[in-house]
């Protein structure tokens, strides 16, 4: 049974294998049946050109479809025809069938139509490049044959065959070089090719995986000395194939171009022997040198492609691999690692006694073979395309074949360098990604496998990948730090080390020369070769070359300063500085732009925007770093480059500072560029000295050039301080990809991060730290550096005026020393203010917040920020309160010495409004407010005239931070009052139950411990009360300084003063009024207080508690609105409009505040001139009268107007609009209204007249100060109005009753306009014409404002 079972399995298995037999069968007589009837269509269609083409598509869809295996069996069947045909092509269309050189007959030829039409042409082409794809080649005579054809078709020019059929025919010679697979035999020399390119890129080939079966190898042929000549002929091809497409400029395909030169890199690898390809060598690479340097000036078309450069670039590579690679060329006994990881010889003791065969005496060479040879090398010559090639074989051809000694390697090589030296510098800085990474895996290739014969052009190869290194895209400099690492990790480090010490040196000499050029391009490069040499060289290459001698050092610095001065502003190409200038043509602007758009591709490859560093304190929205680039350079486009040339000094910087081997060699770099700000402060010193002035000082030679010295020593100091900060070393690291490793140069493995926080937890390494900051900001804080002028002053010595240059280099000192401090607190952290150094700078700071220049301002207050945020404080405000007292000390240490420091008004009112806590430190403002009031005293305004409005602004300050105080004391007293009373009535509760409970000697006991409780707690509440009374009592007298300080002011002739001067009243006197009511909820708590004591007999409190105060000192804000007043009626007799508008509105506020009945007595005696100017119509000039005099004038007082100057109508309208804003304020509010009672019918009479004349822009603030002035008499306006309205009604409306007499019974005519009762009440007016209209548009606003409902009420 079971024997039966598995016997009936195997015949299943049997049957299933069968069935897929006849299925594949079936399928390929199908395909047999398809393929016939395609190629009796082709051959049809050869015989009659003029058929239908359209089944050629058929063909190649089922040709594409077919698989390799069905379609092999029927390759020369489906071959056949498609050749005929492709002959025919090419045929018809090759100039070369005439022999005529007639140019006549020749453009005849050339102008010949067609047999075979271009669409049978590329049909044929394209389904020949899928057989050849999918077939083996039978034999290498088959391959010949192909490979003849496919010849003739390459050699067509653009005027002889379309674009698309000569790529057809590149890609089906590509197709036949790919299936060419090696065969079985081991000792074949098709086993020691790569049998691919030997640089890695994102192609994807499609190489063979099956063994050739033809009889001899394919691949060996194409190493043979007979196919030397066919070899040479398809690189000219693929050669002149792409470089035709360039010359047919933007007709030129780059599709084209950048397949022949695939092709032409799998041609390479498919020949892959040194001995063929060495005699082409010269002329692939001057071919390929010459596609490099076209690229540099193209942008587009077919030389611009970057596919087609990268290709380049790479088969240049490999081609040279090839040639010179170290394994076949270097001596015998050589040693040469091999570190690439590329795919190499399989065998090398094969190849090795295969170099040694071939340096043995084959044959006999004559002298003229040898000659020949030598110039064909030395003339770089390759076979022509234009040779009448009458076979691809011809084994009776000279051998084309060169003996590769050690001269001819010497040269080869020195050539190879000029190529390689002229072009590589260029790519490594292309825009375009591709290019830079097959760039990239090029270098690879020749520094892995060229390196000893290529050992001119190492240190070219090495400048270059240091540049890669540098990269902003990741996967470019990942790779390129990963084979530098490689590099130097490898065998052959001595090397190595020895050539980046030669470079570091030559890197460094030619670095002004590059920066100050025409190429930014080349500049960015160069300093990127410089940081990459400085960051894998490591400390000890840095500190060998500095520490050599106080020269080399002092040589080192000057470079950098000449490459960070003011000059390399002007570095550049002359297009991009004339641009950049103001005054250029317009059209130069529209040129730099589209420049700029074309190489945005380019900025974005070169630049460090892509990298995302964090080592920088943002400040605002991300506008100003720390480090910043210099002033200077900062509207050129040299930002990139700066980044790169401060990472050098801060790697040099890291690496001095945490070398072991040298200690206090770093302090012998910060005195080096510290001497450029001594000298600066002894000759500004010498100036003093002489008592020189500024313009004199400047004339000397190179005063100038001293502060610009001294400003490029701050930007490096700055740079090498902070390149010891975390944030710096955090950067490095993420810029090379978190490896810090230079075993290769002498220096242990450990990350120079680890090394760098070991030398900064020594506590010697830290405090040597804090020395150099230490002696750079003593340079810093010279107040000689602080006086040099920022803007031009008027000189009585009738001396010329400064160049503004002078002025503007004076700022940008300032603000690369400002942007220092902010550095050196990133450097140190929360030592910067425990050394003292935040005390010392501080107030500096604060100073330049007022700075006349922007970008000194600017830097001030970023530095402030960074410092807050350093210092854990919120904000500035913060940071100024927890060292106020350095702060104020400072003020008032100035304000002793005004004449020398003039500018101390400013800083304190910037301090105190920039910072915004001058409720903060009220209590240290009194001394300063001391002195601010003696300066504006007359003695003191006479004195210093200039500081007025400054010592203004900053009592204004201050009485707006005492306001701001007082408006919360209050509510705090009051709470503080009711959580007073809550502990009396514990206390009273408490009390009561230990009288009730009292009499055992455990409850006296008990009692006697509340009561000490009770003692305790009483003190703090007494000590709480003093320290809130003490702080009310300050608020009130700084408010009362401010207003007793500013109160002469309020009628100065000058608007600034006279402005300021009634906001800081305003303030004050609101102050003063919330003290009082601070003081009655502090009289109550007194009150309650006194009583806790003497109800506990807590006798001792009420000596802390303070004695009784008399409450007629608290009450302050009536005596100075008594002596305020006077001062506010004389600015109205001065007429200063500015003023008058500013002090109604004061008006207006402090009666509300003060209440009304306290002004009712002044404005009945002081009032008239206030309404003197409603009394005159804005549009009418009213003649001057006698009384009118020029008010009396003080000697030192001077007047700003004319008395002669009448006012603008438009000033006067305002003014009266302002006045009428002021009675609607005061009438409207019952607090403030008493102040109108004794003046309402004047007042009323005075508003009724002006909105009965009808001026524009009037009409709607008189109806408003009507409406106001009704709420407290609306019978009085009303009447006032209808006198007049009704007095020119022709027709009266009756009365409401019969009871009620007529309207002309209650109001009857005037007989004159003098007789009007606004007219008897307020006196005559000027201007101020009746208008009826206006009158009875006024009666109807106010009847339905005020009247209607007055009436229902």
């Amino acid at each position: 049974m079971a024997e039966t079972q598995i016997l009936d399995r195997e015949s299943g298995i049997r049957g299933s294998i069968f069935e897929e037999f006849d299925e594949e069968d079936t399928r390929n007589s199908a395909l047999f049946l398809e393929l016939k009837h395609s190629c009796v269509q082709l051959l049809d269609l050869l015989r009659n050109l003029d058929g239908d083409p359209s089944f050629l598509s058929h063909l190649l869809h089922l040709l594409r479809k077919s698989s390799t295996l069905s379609l092999q069996p029927l390759f020369d069947f489906t071959l056949f025809p498609l050749l005929l045909l492709f002959d025919a092509s090419v045929e018809c269309r090759s100039s070369t069938k005439t022999d005529s050189k007639d140019d006549s007959l020749l453009s005849s030829t050339l102008r010949m139509e067609h047999k075979v039409s271009d669409s049978v042409t590329e049909g044929v082409v394209l389904c020949l490049e899928e057989v050849l794809k999918k077939c083996q080649l039978g034999s290498t005579d088959q391959m010949v044959v192909i490979l003849k054809k496919l010849t003739l078709g390459a050699m067509l020019s653009p005027l002889e065959a379309s674009e698309e059929f000569r790529e057809g025919v590149i890609r089906c010679f590509r197709a036949v070089l790919l299936n060419l697979g090696p065969c079985s035999d081991d000792s074949c020399p098709c086993k020691r090719i790569s049998n691919r390119p030997i640089l890695p890129d994102e192609i994807e080939w499609q190489f063979p995986g099956h063994i050739s079966v033809t009889k001899e190898c394919s691949l060996a042929f194409l190493q043979s000395q007979p196919a030397s000549a066919a070899i040479g002929h398809w690189l000219s091809l693929m050669l002149k194939a792409a470089d035709i497409e360039v010359t047919r400029g933007h007709r030129g395909s780059s599709r084209l171009r950048v397949e022949a030169l695939i092709t032409l890199r799998v041609l390479i690898a498919k020949v892959g022997s040194a001995d063929a390809l060495a005699f082409y060598l010269p002329g692939v690479v001057s071919q390929l040198g010459k596609v490099l340097h076209t690229s540099r000036s193209m942008i587009s078309g077919a030389a611009g492609s970057t596919k087609a450069l990268d290709q380049a670039v790479r088969a240049l590579a490999e081609y040279l691999v090839v040639v010179l690679d170290d394994v076949v060329s270097t001596p015998h006994g050589a040693q040469v690692e091999d570190i690439s990881g590329f795919s190499s010889t399989k065998e090398k003791p094969l190849a090795s006694f295969l170099e040694e065969l071939r340096h043995l005496p084959v044959q006999k060479t004559t002298q003229g073979d040898i000659r020949d040879s030598t110039e064909s090398i030395e003339k770089g010559s390759l076979i022509s395309v234009g040779d009448n090639v009458q076979g691809l074989v011809d084994f009776n051809v000279r051998s084309l074949h060169v003996n590769r000694t050690e001269e001819w390697l010497a040269n080869t090589a020195a050539h190879v360098n000029k190529l390689l030296s002229a072009t590589f510098p260029l790519l490594c800085v292309h825009p375009s990604k591709n290019v830079r990474l097959g760039f990239l895996a090029s270098l690879q290739g020749l520094l892995c496998k060229c390196s000893y014969t290529l050992k001119e052009s190492r240190l070219t190869l090495l400048e270059c990948l240091c540049v890669l290194v540098c990269d902003d895209l990741g996967d470019v400099s990942s790779s390129a730090q990963a084979f530098f690492g490689l590099l130097v990790s490898s065998k052959v480090k001595h090397q190595t080390k020895n050539e980046i010490v030669e470079l570091f040196s030559r890197l460094i000499e030619k670095l002004p020369q590059v920066v100050l050029g025409t190429e930014e391009s080349l500049a960015l490069s160069h300093a990127r070769k410089l940081l990459a040499v400085t960051y894998f060289g490591g400390p000890k290459l840095v500190t060998d070359y500095l520490l050599l001698s106080p020269v080399t050092a002092a040589r080192f610095l000057d470079v950098f300063a000449l490459c960070l001065s003011q000059n390399s502003v002007f570095a550049g190409s002359l297009n991009k500085l004339a641009a950049a200038r103001l005054t250029s043509s317009g059209f130069m602007h529209s040129i730099a732009e589209i420049q700029a758009v074309t190489s945005s591709e380019g900025s974005r490859g070169l630049g460090f925007q892509n990298r995302k560093i964090s080592n920088v304190y943002e400040h605002g929205n991300n506008e100003y770093k720390l480090p910043s680039i210099p002033p200077w350079l900062i509207n050129t486009d040299s930002q990139k480059l700066y980044q790169t040339l401060s990472g050098i000094l801060r790697l040099v910087s890291l690496y001095v500072f945490t070398d072991s081997r040298n200690q206090g060699s770093y302090s012998g770099l910060i005195d080096i560029l510290l001497g450029h700000f001594r000298k600066l402060i002894s000759e500004l010193r010498l100036k003093e000295l002489h008592k020189e002035s500024w313009q004199s000082w400047y004339k000397r030679t190179a005063s100038g050039h001293l502060v610009r010295q001294a400003s490029i020593a701050a930007c490096i100091l700055n740079e090498m301080i902070f390149g010891l900060s975390d944030q710096a070393i955090t950067s490095l690291n993420g810029m090379f990809g978190h490896r810090l490793h230079h075993e290769s140069i002498g220096v242990d493995d450990a990350l120079v991060e680890d090394r760098a926080q070991e030398k900064y937890q020594k506590s010697g390494a830290r405090a040597y730290l804090i020395d150099c900051i230490g002696s750079i900001l003593h340079e810093y804080l010279s107040p000689e550096v602080w006086d040099l002028p920022l803007r031009l002053s008027v000189s009585p010595s009738g001396e010329g005026d400064i160049n503004m240059h002078f002025f503007s280099d004076n700022a940008m000192l300032h603000q690369v020393i400002i942007e220092g401090i902010g550095i050196f607190n990133i450097c140190l952290g929360k030592e910067f203010s425990s050394c003292g150094f935040l005390h010392s700078s501080l107030y500096m700071l604060l100073e330049n917040i007022i700075c006349s220049d922007f970008q000194v301002r600017r830097a001030a207050d970023s530095v402030l920020h960074v410092i807050s945020a350093t210092q854990n404080c919120p904000t500035v405000g913060h940071l100024v309160v927890d060292n106020s007292d350095y702060v104020i000390d400072s003020v008032c240490r100035q304000l002793r010495h005004l004449d020398c420091n003039p500018h101390v008004p400013n800083v304190l009112s910037a301090v105190l409004s920039y910072v915004g806590i001058a409720d903060k430190i009220l209590p240290l403002l009194e001394e300063p407010m001391h002195a601010v009031s003696t300066e504006l005293e007359i003695l003191g305004r006479h004195h210093h005239p200039d500081l007025t409005v400054p010592f203004l602004k900053a009592v204004a300050e201050i009485a707006k931070a005492s306001k701001r105080e007082a408006g919360e004391l209050p509510d705090q007293l009051e709470l503080y009052k009711n959580d007073v009373n809550s502990k009396m009535l514990n206390e009273v509760k408490r009390t009561g139950n230990n009288v009730r409970h009292s009499g055992s000697n455990a409850n006296n006991i008990d009692s006697e411990i509340d009561e000490g409780k009770c003692a305790i707690e009483w003190e703090s509440v007494v000590f709480k009360f003093n320290d809130s009374k003490r702080y009310r009592r300050i608020v009130g007298s700084i408010a009362g300084s401010c207003i007793v300080a500013v109160t002469p002011l309020i009628a100065s002739a000058d608007a600034a003063a006279c402005l300021t001067a009634l906001d800081i009243v305003e303030d004050g006197v609101t102050t003063l009024v919330k003290v009082e009511e601070a003081y009655k909820h502090e009289n109550e708590t007194k009150e309650t207080i006194e009583q806790v004591i003497q109800s506990c007999s807590l006798y001792h409190l009420l000596d802390t508690l303070g004695a009784a105060e008399d409450e007629a000192s608290e009450n302050r804000s009536l005596p100075a609105m008594n002596k305020i007043w006077p001062f506010l009626i004389t600015s109205f007799r001065n007429k200063n409009q500015v003023a008058i508008r500013r002090c109604c509105r004061t008006i207006s506020t402090v009666v509300q505040i003060c209440g009304g009945e306290f002004f009712a007595r002044r404005f009945h005696t002081d009032g008239v001139h206030i309404w003197r100017l409603l009394s005159t119509s804005p549009f009418q000039k009213k003649p001057r009268s006698k009384e009118e005099r020029t008010p009396l004038q003080l000697p030192y007082r001077r007047s700003l107007t004319s008395s002669e100057d009448s006012p603008a109508e438009l000033s006067t309208l305002k003014v009266q609009v302002a006045i009428l804003g002021m009675i609607s304020d005061l009438a409207r509010s019952k607090r403030s209204a008493p102040a109108l009672e004794p003046v309402l019918k004047k007042v009323s009479g005075v508003v009724v007249g002006m909105v009965c004349s009808g001026v524009k822009g009037l009409q709607d603030a008189c109806v408003n100060a009507l409406a106001a002035l009704a709420s407290i008499d609306p019978d009085l306006i009303w009447l006032l109005l209808a006198d007049v309205y009704y007095s020119r009604t022709k027709s009266p409306p009756p009365p409401p009753s019969d009871d009620l007499p007529e309207i002309s019974e209650v109001l009857p005519p005037p007989p004159s306009p003098k007789d009007y009762l606004y007219v008897l009440y307020a006196g005559q007016s000027y201007g101020f014409d009746v208008d009826f209209a206006a009158v009875e548009t006024a009666l109807d606003k106010l009847n339905s404002i005020v009247f209607t409902s007055q009436m229902y009420k």
